[in-house]
């Protein structure tokens, strides 16, 4: 028997959709390239903002209007968010899936083959409550060569006022050391050059096993991870800027192998709207932690998201936004307008704001974004740093692309590096920067491996 699994959506998803192929691939189905080739047509799907949800629904649309008696499970978020809703308005899905016991991904196939119902009552419906890391063998990995992404946590327990996924993903729970450093030695073994460390915050990895101090258990991660040998980078993504684990600062100072690089979700800069999405840090106090990571790491890199149109958000609060924006000088930012979601405190908050200004507000930080960002590329230009090659050019010989360590995985720029030898995909080489193309930086290889 054959399956397609169509991954969708964010890192985390991919991961997911990794662990449940392993699965499958330990219960002896095989993957398909194709979908016309599957028996079983599997949709991971993303069910955090509006259009992620339509594209989900409409994918599933899509296979069944092209596979019409290709057996189809919805998985992931969207089908653990509203299962009871998509069992009766989407037929076209044999099976809803939820994303938290992911292992009774077998007992959901094995169902809908079977055409028996799940329990009596439930419909097409599998949701398991409880969130489990139950698979500990090989995963195959949908990332690019040498990188890999280590979920260390799953939910959240910020209950950010405009966010979702404490209803999507549950609580936080973290994995236990000993269980995530295995992982993370495992993929080295695989010949994986960089591993990403993710969950929704991974600043607040194990304070929902500590009773009471709520200190984060992050810092003794990273000293584990630095005690393996060889040459790889760490890349920790996500972490709250709310409640950023300090000492791992000085972690990363002293082992080059973890890349200063962060992903902070600043998300504001009005103290007002900061308030409202019930997050404790203010323009003043993100801009602190800014200047101490840049003070103990001065090749630190940053990257944000930025929210706008939040219910009551002024013109005054927008300004707020784009000062702090000017002041915090970061990287990369990414922005997205507010998607009102169900169950959500913000959801009945009011004024409400028009999605047309929401998406000029947008493109306004979009814009001012541009000229920071390729400031900051710029200092690069003339050093020789580490680079991770992820593939040929298209038609190109002797021109590779890849990622320095101020690049994250699809989400930054690129790196662009010509060589005089041919480069493997997955390794790490040095490389001089020589020049910045847009928010891409030019290489020249030194040489082919690290």
């Amino acid at each position: 028997m054959r399956y397609y699994l169509d991954p969708f959506g964010c890192v985390k998803n991919q991961v997911d959709a990794e662990t449940m192929m392993a699965f499958l691939n330990g219960a002896h189905w095989a993957a398909a390239e194709d979908p016309a080739e599957a028996d079983l047509i599997i949709i991971n799907s993303c069910g955090f903002i509006e259009s992620a949800k339509q594209e989900s629904i409409n994918a599933v649309l899509a296979y069944r209007k092209t596979y019409p008696d290709t057996k189809i499970v919805l998985a992931g978020c969207l089908a653990q968010r509203y299962a009871q809703e998509l069992s009766k308005a989407l037929p076209e899905a044999d099976l809803l899936f939820g994303n938290q016991d992911l292992s009774k991904i077998l007992e959901a196939v094995s169902i809908i083959l079977e055409d028996s119902p799940v329990k009596e009552g439930s419909g097409n419906i599998l949701i398991p409550k409880t969130a489990a890391y139950s698979f500990s063998g090989k995963r195959p990995l949908l990332s690019l060569p040498g990188s890999a992404y280590i979920k260390i946590s799953e939910g959240c327990n910020n209950r950010c006022t405009f966010c979702a996924i404490p209803r999507i993903r549950g609580p936080l729970v973290s994995r236990p050391v000993p269980q995530a450093l295995e992982e993370c030695r495992e993929l080295l073994d695989r010949g994986i050059r960089e591993l990403c460390l993710i969950g929704q915050d991974i600043g607040s990895y194990w304070t929902d096993r500590i009773a009471g101090s709520g200190e984060s258990r992050l810092p003794e991660l990273l000293e584990a991870l630095s005690k393996l040998e060889g040459r790889f980078w760490v890349r920790l993504l996500y972490i709250h800027p709310d409640h950023f684990p300090l000492p791992i600062l000085d972690i990363i100072r002293r082992d080059s192998r973890f890349v200063p690089y962060f992903d902070l979700p600043f998300q504001h800069g009005s103290h007002r709207i900061l308030k409202a999405m019930n997050r404790r840090g203010t323009a003043e106090s993100y801009l602190a932690l800014i200047d101490r990571i840049r003070t103990m790491l001065p090749d630190a890199v940053l990257r944000s998201t930025f929210l706008t149109g939040f219910p009551g958000e002024t013109e005054e609060d927008f300004q707020a936004l784009l000062d702090f924006q000017n002041k915090a000088r970061l990287d990369w930012v990414g922005c997205f307008t507010y998607s009102r979601e169900e169950d959500t405190p913000a959801y009945s908050m009011k004024p409400r704001i028009p999605k047309i200004l929401a998406a000029k507000r947008k493109r306004i930080i979009e814009e001012q974004q541009v000229p920071i960002t390729e400031k900051q590329m710029n200092r690069f230009i003339g050093r020789i740093l580490d680079v991770l090659v992820e593939e040929q050019a298209a038609g190109e010989n002797g021109l590779y692309l890849g990622r320095l360590f101020c690049h994250a995985p699809e989400v930054d720029g690129s790196a662009v590096i010509r060589s005089a030898v041919p480069l493997e995909p997955g390794t790490l080489i040095r490389g001089n920067v020589c020049a910045r193309a847009g928010f891409d930086l030019e290489v020249a290889a030194i040489d082919s491996s690290v």
